[in-house]
């Protein structure tokens, strides 16, 4: 595809006169000395690399695309790279053998920019219709490869995989186990012993394991997350929590508890320890990168970005192109309903769990985790807080 046709194709994301300025930058390097994809220095010596196709790209071993932040293009989840085009490139990146790296980009006269100058391999959008991304001129191993392998039945595979309900495979159980007695989980225990960890009350440790898990010990979401405290596989690894423990009660919520510790700390800024707790638990489900992107909307916008019911509305509203391709945004789309759920579902029952669990008492011992079925799949599937 030619960069005219690409420039059209992508004239409803920006101006005319910006596409044209990138056009008319893009067509007077033609010709000159690029800085090396893979040598670059700060001195900005000329490129001795004449040709990077896909040979080169399989001999550094990494794929780069460009894209713009979206639910059907790339956004992050949990630290997980999600959205049907990422989806699609990093099969593809599979299938050449190499690991993809996916930049996010503002506007398409960026996309086009970076691509031009060889900072990345291909646009990772899909201009045309069921035809594939965009590439340089000059990279035709890895265009014609890309057009080989493009497969627009798969791309509608994926879509239809992503409307589908957000759940979490769960046996979930009573949200209070013996109210009378002050008994919330079987893992009181647990909470109670790991909450020094977290520096939170015991009891917000046991809402936020309910809303996560429905205290079943091996729940495991539709992106991956795991166990009780639902810890995805790469922060599970992050935190000292391997494989083969991750479905074990204590070790998860163990794990749990550092992380969130970690996370007090990222918001250390935010001096009122309580506000600071709605922080920490959006920055758990959605990222921290970005809570701190709504909170930048919120000053932005004249709120005060230490105060949670002035930032959820923009963790919301990151789920809206106006605000999520914002400049000042840096990671784009979020799941906003999802967190913003999850924080005041956790907030409310801990409120519940105040009233009818003691701060000191302890619960019954915890219960080996069982499986529901003969061939030991999931049954239940109980909805997460993105469907209330």
């Amino acid at each position: 595809m030619t960069y005219i046709a690409i420039l059209i194709k992508l004239r409803k994301y920006c101006t005319l006169s910006v596409l044209c300025a990138g056009l008319l930058c893009s067509c007077n390097n033609r010709g000159q000395h690029r800085p090396s994809i893979i040598f670059g220095s700060e001195l900005e010596q000329p490129d001795t690399v004449d040709v990077y196709d896909l040979p080169q790209i399989q001999s550094a071993g990494t794929l780069i695309g460009v894209t713009m932040s979206g639910p059907d293009t790339y956004y992050e989840y949990r630290g997980q790279g999600l959205g049907l085009q990422f989806q699609m490139a990093e099969e593809f990146a599979s299938m050449i053998g190499v690991s993809l790296q996916m930049e996010i980009a503002s506007d398409s006269a960026s996309m086009i920019k970076r691509l031009e100058s060889g900072e990345v391999d291909f646009i990772c959008m899909e201009i045309e219709k069921d035809k594939p991304w965009p590439t340089r001129s000059n990279t035709p191993l890895l265009t014609e490869s890309i057009k080989k392998w493009w497969n627009p039945k798969r791309a509608r595979e994926l879509a239809a995989q992503a409307r589908k309900p957000h759940t979490v495979k769960r046996r979930s159980r009573p949200a209070m186990q013996d109210r009378q007695h002050g008994v919330i989980s079987p893992y009181d225990d647990l909470f109670i012993r790991h909450s020094a960890t977290a520096g939170w009350d015991w009891r917000l440790l046991a809402a936020q394991c309910y809303q996560e898990s429905g205290f079943d010990p091996k729940a495991v979401s539709w992106a991956g997350a795991q166990g009780l405290m639902q810890l995805m596989p790469a922060t599970a690894a992050h935190l000292g929590v391997s494989a083969s423990q991750v479905f074990d009660p204590e070790s998860n919520i163990a794990g749990a508890a550092r992380y969130i510790n970690q996370l007090n700390a990222t918001f250390r800024d935010i001096t009122d320890p309580q506000e600071r707790i709605a922080f920490v638990l959006a920055a758990y489900n959605g990222g921290a990168h970005h809570v701190r992107d709504a909170m930048t909307l919120t000053r932005k916008n004249g709120g005060d970005d230490k105060v949670w019911s002035q930032v959820s509305p923009y963790i919301l509203h990151l789920a809206e192109p106006r605000y999520y391709r914002d400049p000042d945004v840096k990671y784009g789309y979020m799941r906003g309903s999802e967190t913003e759920g999850y924080v005041r579902l956790i907030l409310q029952r801990w409120a519940d769990y105040r009233g009818s669990a003691r701060a000191a008492t302890g619960g019954s011992k915890p219960s080996p985790a069982r499986r529901s079925v003969k061939d030991g799949t999931f049954q239940s599937q109980v909805r997460g807080p993105e469907e209330f």
